[in-house]
């Protein structure tokens, strides 16, 4: 099986809104919708956990039920970090998976996926045990020595630009977060599953990315999201 795990967990204070982020809506539908519909969509998507933060729950069982997410088989309180909420929605997915079932993780923030994209982070996962999208790095990346100033430069071609989805075997998943709690290895500040599982010691393999799969964070990048919904192809472009 696939299984989506879609991470709805935090507060996004750094918007700015009287309600969490993924719950702002956009043209009369909430952003973590616009997520949830692309996963509802793909064919290759068995069902689809969702880790919601605390006192949402009924509402985006009324949204699913709105939006016809029948896909949306669990709903699972988030922690108080990224990384908790990730391994709540781990853990109960126990009695649910086989070791070898791809579980895809993604922002719940991240509601402009291709359909593309997510084909290829599953078919990698499966190809190679894990998969994350990437894309190259198109700037110059300097070492900063004090603020002001350096003398160190980052080749820009032995960069990746590493967001969600992400895909790894449960199994795989399973013992990593069990191992990273106990331990205490990759859990903190800004880590995440890619992160954790280099810290454990895992080979990442790259699938393809997309420039469009932004991250919602700030009150602009709402701006830049409904700029994207009103665009239309030209037919010229190649």
């Amino acid at each position: 099986m696939n299984i989506a795990l879609i991470i709805a967990g935090g507060s996004g204070r750094r918007m700015g809104q009287d309600i969490p982020k993924q719950f702002v809506n956009i043209y009369n539908k909430p952003v973590l919708i616009y997520t949830l519909q692309t996963f509802q969509a793909h064919p290759k998507i068995d069902f689809i956990e969702l880790v919601c933060i605390a006192g949402w729950q009924d509402i985006v069982k009324a949204y699913a039920k709105q939006f016809s997410i029948n896909k949306l088989k669990l709903i699972v309180q988030g922690g108080n970090t990224v990384q908790e909420s990730i391994r709540n929605g781990v853990y109960n997915l126990e009695k649910w998976c086989k070791n070898d079932d791809t579980v895809i993780i993604h922002d719940g923030v991240r509601p402009l996926v291709d359909e593309e994209v997510l084909s290829d982070v599953i078919v990698k996962c499966q190809q190679y045990g894990n998969a994350v999208s990437a894309l190259p790095y198109n700037e110059q990346m300097f070492v900063v020595e004090d603020d002001l100033s350096t003398q160190k430069y980052i080749p820009r071609e032995t960069l990746r630009r590493v967001s969600t989805p992400q895909a790894y075997k449960y199994g795989k998943l399973y013992w990593a977060y069990h191992k990273a709690f106990k331990e205490k290895i990759g859990i903190y500040g800004s880590a995440y599953v890619n992160t954790m599982m280099v810290d454990l010691g895992e080979k990442l393999y790259f699938s393809a990315g997309s420039e469009k799969n932004i991250k919602l964070t700030t009150k602009e990048d709402l701006d830049l999201f409904k700029a994207y919904l009103k665009i239309e192809d030209d037919p010229w472009i190649k």
